[in-house]
């Protein structure tokens, strides 16, 4: 008798653990947000979510305010869709909430990397050093001469010479900026001797080409392998890329070549100096690549086909473009030689810079992550205070809440290039509510998980659109064609992707 009330308690006790753990006793705390478990246990709205997470959490928000927490995947996320609370979450110290459990889940998942304590302290200040400051003057010019190489190789002036190519426009976009980004980062093919300069440029052209080739392949795995949901054909597509790129970047292949960039030199050096064993700085090398060439090409897609659908932005920021040239002293004319841009040229571009932040505005949706470390109260521009609960996550989704937000960009689905610039060059203020924001797009996140490499991703994209406008006449192979919907599979992973490419036209303008 004895025996089976043992075996009745051990299986009440671990039927209740049970239910627990898929959440069904989880209840709403005093001061706590609206909670919304959904009616799935432990999935909670884990297929909504995926699904769409953007119509998702404009259905909750509608439903539930400018917070509330719900249940996805067996953890609770608390959504906070308020921005002028966005700076009291980016701010809050590491031992109240903190990003890097979070991220550091993720990074395992996805690149197979295990990050160390110091890897954020390594990554910011070698950022720092050589993404920002006169750092990034050496990286404008490395990475200039690259996209040079791959683009004006075969430029040729005359009238016999000036013929239409026909490309995608996302495919060459996204094609010429991260191998030109990956070569000024990850270095270029040694050569041997002063005659093999060539043979030297084209074995870069075609080994970059033939690396973007299988990063695309990874790339559109990328959004269901984050969230672990790859079918097993998937999977071993996966692991094969995953164990080619370890092989292609490795710490071994990259310190054979000429030119590598301090970025990546430095960051290996400190992680074999804090014991890293090489096989995971391999990995690290695979990881450094996807955070900074996975957005760069998408954006400059977008950016360039939104100035050919609106002819008024492309001929402002053409002509700005033009003018910068002519006042260093390198009109664009018959004969001449490709424009050698500077970061102080880049510097002088307000039209170029708001039509860029005005793209970001549109197509980036990173999602902000915290995990809450102890009970944390948050208060609310409506003067309420909510408590955030020990062990649950907290999130912000900038797109909805401030960067699609009508009451902070009007017409927001609107391509504006000049939204973010005074009449007199000046940056504008944006407000809500008639109080001025201090997070009114956040393309780059916030606070200490900012984007270490934004200036340095800017600059790329910039350096890409000056040289296509300088040197081509570009125009769309359909001059009706419609903006392509984003890839809604894509929400929270940065710059969104179309779900299908649009073709375009190119030609040498002299």
């Amino acid at each position: 008798m004895a025996l089976w009330v043992i075996l009745l308690c051990t299986l009440t006790a671990t039927l209740l653990g049970g239910l627990y753990l898929l959440g069904v006793f989880r209840r709403r705390g005093p001061d706590e947000p609206p909670l919304d478990k959904g009616t799935i246990p432990w999935l909670g709205y884990a297929l909504d979510f995926r699904k769409n997470s953007s119509e998702f959490l404009k259905r909750m928000q509608r439903k539930h305010g400018d917070i509330f927490t719900v249940l996805i995947g067996g953890y609770y996320f608390t959504f906070v869709m308020d921005p002028f609370c966005f700076g009291a979450i980016v701010k809050e110290s590491r031992s109240k909430l903190d990003f890097r459990s979070f991220a550091a889940k993720l990074v395992l998942q996805v690149f197979g990397y295990k990050p160390i304590k110091a890897n954020h302290s390594i990554v910011h200040a070698s950022s720092t050093k050589h993404l920002m400051g006169d750092g990034l003057t050496v990286m404008i010019q490395a990475t200039m001469e690259n996209f040079q190489k791959l683009m004006l190789f075969n430029l040729s002036s005359g009238e016999d010479k000036r013929v239409w190519q026909e490309d995608g426009l996302f495919h060459y976009c996204y094609n010429i900026v991260f191998r030109a980004g990956y070569l000024a980062l990850y270095g270029t093919e040694p050569r041997q001797g002063t005659d093999n300069k060539e043979k030297a440029n084209e074995q870069d052209r075609i080994h970059s080409n033939q690396l973007f080739n299988e990063f695309r392949k990874y790339d559109r795995l990328f959004p269901r392998l984050a969230y672990a949901m790859l079918p097993p054909k998937d999977k071993i597509e996966a692991e094969r890329l995953k164990r080619l790129f370890w092989s292609m970047l490795s710490v071994k292949k990259s310190w054979q070549k000429d030119n590598i960039s301090a970025w990546i030199s430095d960051q290996d050096q400190l992680l074999a100096e804090n014991g890293v064993p090489e096989y995971m700085r391999d990995r690290f090398m695979f990881m450094l690549l996807w955070a900074s060439q996975g957005n760069t090409g998408p954006t400059a897609f977008w950016l360039l086909l939104y100035l050919m659908k609106h002819p008024e932005a492309m001929k402002a920021v053409k002509e700005e473009v033009d003018k910068v040239s002519r006042e260093n002293g390198q009109e664009v004319k018959p004969g001449s030689p490709p424009v050698n841009i500077t970061r102080d040229m880049l510097n002088r571009t307000p039209f170029l810079d708001s039509a860029l932040e005005e793209t970001l505005r549109l197509v980036a949706a990173p999602m902000l992550v915290r995990a809450v470390l102890e009970d944390t109260s948050l208060k609310m521009s409506s003067g309420a205070e909510y408590t955030l609960r020990k062990g649950d996550r907290v999130a912000l989704f900038p797109h909805i809440s401030v960067q699609m937000n009508p009451e902070i960009h009007p017409d927001p689905h609107e391509f504006k290039y000049d939204r973010f610039v005074n009449p007199d060059g000046t940056k504008k203020d944006f407000y809500k509510n008639g109080k001025k924001l201090k997070y009114f797009s956040m393309p780059w996140g916030a606070g200490v998980s900012i984007c270490p490499g934004r200036f340095f991703a800017a600059a790329e994209i910039k350096l890409f659109i000056f040289l296509m406008l300088s040197n081509y006449d570009l125009e769309l192979v359909n001059k009706e064609e419609e903006i392509p919907v984003i890839d809604v599979t894509r929400w929270g992973f940065g710059t969104m992707q179309p779900v299908r490419d649009v073709r375009f036209r190119y030609r040498p303008r002299f």
